[in-house]
């Protein structure tokens, strides 16, 4: 039988017993305390159960940060049906491709997304799909009013059985889809294993506690805002200050107006903090504990966190482990570069192409095992086989480490770069330039860019006869591309330097136009 300790559907109702009006999460002024949050979740995995969503099926959802969010993602938790989060800043393509990959029964998602979604025909796809919006259900034709189902199941509790609810840890609870390497993302099986073991290490890391407040302004979509801020901070019964989209000077004033002691930003949103004037900004003398992570840090970024009163330490992870590695205050201040050390549920490791551990000052492979570890990628036993191996999982990324354990990046494995705090895969940015008609090869990698952390630059081959400008392939991209992954520089070449078998040769492109 599932062990509820484990189930994040289930600490809600804990917290709901003991401490019943404990704030568990303040969004837009509103207060929603334990008690209501777990008589909401019920409502909602009532209603799901009402439609006909059993045990595997997937829910998947399309929303900024918002308690609905986390309150389908806690009853689908409750139901053992798997949560599927969309990033709202794909393209309707890109939605399209993971929705027929995932297959879900349901589908919610704001009214404010809708034009972006509407020329998917979602009556067309099999298994047909329920709609659901959460706003105004009129922005999309035969939709549901969420708001006005799941009301109708105040009050009421679901039924569960083995049968109907999750019975097991290593049973699915989260598919997390993550750009992938060839052109097309890939879907992460998180289980409710992993998430209870992720909660262990952000509890160690973030040192939290009952009393703690955490303000979330990553995306809930990602791991960061899901699996390393609000899971934790359910287990914990803290409470979570949501905002709906990043804004710096709203940033200092919640952290001053609800004493938040806990944070958590990418270093995109350290610089805009740190640039906004000093007439506004706010004490923030109550934070304990601030992470970054999710880009390149620089030790002087660490510095003016520090200056600035941000008690800063470094995180490193992914959506198929999350928290890998990190680093004190101190120890980022006194080993610049590092990443740090492997977080205490996991094994981490440094391994050469034959899987052999690389002595300390080796560049290695870092791999890990242990309960933080996805299960499968969904549907996709040969990218599983790929990266899992020999019970150990493949991250990608080359690393060193010292004679103190402090892990070092060198490189990422794949070429993929982020870019403002999200994941972006040259590939995928290469299949679409490709389908440009004037052109004849492209090349896409990451460079150093001063606000986004790191942009795409692309090398283009034109095809004769085609007189094609950068806005030319820029505007192609445009709408088949999140705008993220859209490239901010583009050159055109004569030709590219290739390996024997044909592969380009991106460190000699970085070299030969002084990208560093």
């Amino acid at each position: 039988m599932m062990v509820n300790s484990m189930n994040a559907g289930w600490w809600v109702r804990r917290w709901s017993e003991l401490h019943p009006s404990k704030p568990a999460i303040i969004f837009e002024d509103t207060t929603i305390t334990y008690h209501g949050l777990h008589r909401r979740l019920n409502a909602v995995a009532s209603w799901l159960q009402s439609i006909g969503i059993e045990k595997g099926d997937r829910v998947a959802v399309m929303l900024s940060n918002c308690p609905e969010f986390l309150e389908i993602y806690l009853a689908c938790s409750r139901l053992g049906a798997m949560f599927v989060p969309i990033n709202f800043r794909l393209s309707a393509n890109e939605v399209d491709y993971t929705i027929r990959n995932c297959r879900p029964r349901v589908f919610i998602f704001s009214s404010n997304f809708a034009p972006a979604l509407t020329h998917l025909e979602f009556e067309n796809y099999l298994p047909p799909i329920i709609i659901a919006v959460i706003g105004d259900e009129s922005t999309r034709p035969g939709a549901l009013g969420y708001h006005y189902e799941v009301g109708a199941f105040d009050g009421k509790e679901p039924f569960l059985t083995a049968s109907t609810g999750p019975s097991n840890p290593e049973e699915a609870q989260v598919i997390m889809y993550t750009s992938g390497t060839t052109g097309e993302p890939k879907g992460a099986v998180l289980s409710h294993r992993k998430t209870f073991f992720n909660c262990l290490n952000a509890d160690i890391f973030f040192k939290l506690s009952f009393d703690d407040t955490m303000l979330i302004i990553l995306p809930l979509f990602h791991s960061g805002g899901l699996f390393i801020q609000a899971s934790p901070c359910i287990y914990k019964g803290a409470t979570m200050v949501v905002h709906k989209r990043f804004d710096a000077e709203k940033t200092y004033f919640d952290i001053a107006r609800y004493r938040v002691t806990k944070f958590l930003g990418v270093p995109t949103i350290y610089k805009a903090l740190l640039n906004l004037p000093d007439d506004q900004r706010r004490d923030i003398s109550s934070l304990k504990v601030c992470a970054i992570g999710g880009e390149k840090t620089t030790h002087e970024l660490l510095i003016n966190c520090k200056n600035a009163g941000f008690p800063v330490r470094q995180i490193m992870g992914q959506t198929e482990t999350s928290i890998l590695l990190w680093a004190s205050e101190e120890d980022s201040l006194a080993k610049p570069g590092t990443v740090g050390r492997p977080v205490f549920h996991a094994e981490v490791d440094l391994v050469d192409p034959g899987g052999r551990s690389v002595r300390p000052g080796e560049v290695g492979e870092i791999v890990v095992r242990g309960s933080i570890m996805m299960t499968e990628y969904w549907q996709d036993p040969e990218k599983t086989r790929e990266t899992i191996r020999n019970g150990w999982l493949r991250t990608g990324d080359l690393a060193r480490m010292d004679e103190d354990g402090y892990f070092y990046l060198v490189d990422r494995a794949k070429d993929m770069y982020i870019s403002g705090g999200e994941n972006v895969y040259p590939a995928e940015v290469e299949k679409v330039i490709r389908e440009h008609p004037g052109v004849e090869d492209v090349a896409v990698i990451g460079v150093p860019d001063e606000k986004w952390g790191e942009v795409g630059h692309a090398f283009i081959i034109r095809k004769k006869g085609y007189d094609i400008s950068p806005d030319d392939i820029i505007g192609f991209c445009d709408g088949k591309l999140a705008r993220y992954k859209l490239p901010r520089r583009v050159s055109f070449v004569p030709s590219f330097p290739r390996t024997t078998l044909g592969k380009v040769k991106k460190h000699i492109l970085r070299k030969k136009w002084n990208i560093r």
